[in-house]
């Protein structure tokens, strides 16, 4: 009698473990998949915002009307617009106090600047953890149920006089599917955590450079300030 080898036949004759393990690899591959794509969305929508604010940032803008223009309009913040807003309020907050000097009043922007980038950065990070995790742990998870699946078909051989090849084929290759399915779990997520993890680290270095300029901007009108009303 031949052997149904077909993959449907031995993903359904695989033994109570294997399946679970193959139902825990599925799952896993179908949630990275879904954080792989909304990952892709957020990030493209941060590098679009992140283009679009330095394009009106840099265009000459008077930076009060640029605050009044980003503070009256509806919907969430986030990138440098939520990092330009939380500064510039912080800068006018400091001005009212007379006698502070320029030096401690950028400070004080850049504490707050900090909190909003670390904000964001943690947005941004979200799922990445959760695709590292699956692009490490699914190939032992794989190897785990091969493994088994091996060990119950050689178990299986003990209580045969003679084993054939046909015997011990179909043992082998549903313990070895296993395997696939870890490595076809692993794969798209260590790809994908290494590409949205350099666009992430790129995103950061774009924002702590606009910081810093936002900074040096600020501090050179709160020292024209300050000599002017000296």
């Amino acid at each position: 009698m031949t052997a149904d080898l077909s993959l449907v036949s031995l993903v359904l004759t695989a033994s109570p473990l294997v399946k679970g393990v193959l139902l825990l690899l599925l799952f896993a591959s179908l949630a990275s998949w879904t954080m792989i794509f909304q990952k892709a969305a957020m990030l493209r929508r941060a590098r679009r915002l992140a283009d679009e604010f330095e394009d009106d940032f840099w265009s000459g803008t008077e930076l009060t009307g640029l605050y009044t223009r980003l503070s009256a309009r509806k919907g969430n913040r986030s990138g440098m617009e939520s990092i330009f807003l939380a500064g510039f309020k912080e800068f006018a907050r400091l001005r009212k106090q007379r006698g502070l000097e320029a030096t401690v009043a950028v400070e004080g922007v850049q504490r707050a600047m900090r909190v909003v980038l670390s904000r964001e950065m943690d947005r941004l990070e979200t799922h990445l953890a959760f695709l590292a995790t699956v692009g490490s742990t699914s190939p032992y998870v794989g190897l785990f149920g091969t493994v088994w699946g091996i060990m119950n078909s050689f178990r299986a051989l003990g209580n045969v006089s003679q084993a054939t090849l046909a015997m011990v084929a179909p043992g082998i290759a549903e313990a070895l599917i296993a395997t696939a399915m870890g490595l076809f779990a692993a794969i798209p997520a260590v790809v994908a955590y290494n590409r949205y993890s350099n666009q992430v680290e790129r995103l950061y270095t774009r924002y702590d450079a606009f910081l810093e300029e936002f900074s040096s901007i600020l501090y050179r009108q709160a020292d024209s300030g300050e000599r002017s009303a000296a």
